[in-house]
């Protein structure tokens, strides 16, 4: 059975425009599910804004780290490097860049 997200509301999703979904990040290699993620606003997925990481807990807790120390971003079942962590310039914020074609992106539905 699925968890139960709810959307995270804050100056970042109203800046997108107010519109945010869930997508469940698979690994492309094994297909295995690496994390839950709010994308907010319209466009491609470029980055994974670690604020925005949903599941699992272990990911939702490298935010009060320093940029070296958060890992690379790596599938858990067959270890694949999916990103790597970064500050993205233009609103300061830590993010893990995504590797071409390392993810496979699945919308989540929310339950009513």
């Amino acid at each position: 059975m699925k968890k139960e997200f709810s959307f995270k509301k804050d100056k970042y999703k109203s800046a997108r425009g107010g519109y945010s979904r869930l997508l469940d990040i698979c690994c492309r290699k094994c297909d295995a599910t690496v994390l839950v993620y709010q994308k907010d606003g319209p466009g491609t997925l470029r980055r994974l804004y670690v604020d925005r990481i949903l599941d699992p807990p272990s990911l939702m807790g490298i935010q009060s780290l320093k940029i070296k120390e958060i890992p690379a971003l790596k599938c858990k079942v067959c270890k694949e490097i999916i990103g790597t962590a970064y500050i993205y310039k233009k609103e300061k914020r830590k993010a893990f860049r995504l590797y071409q074609d390392a993810i496979v992106r699945k919308l989540r539905k929310l339950k009513k």
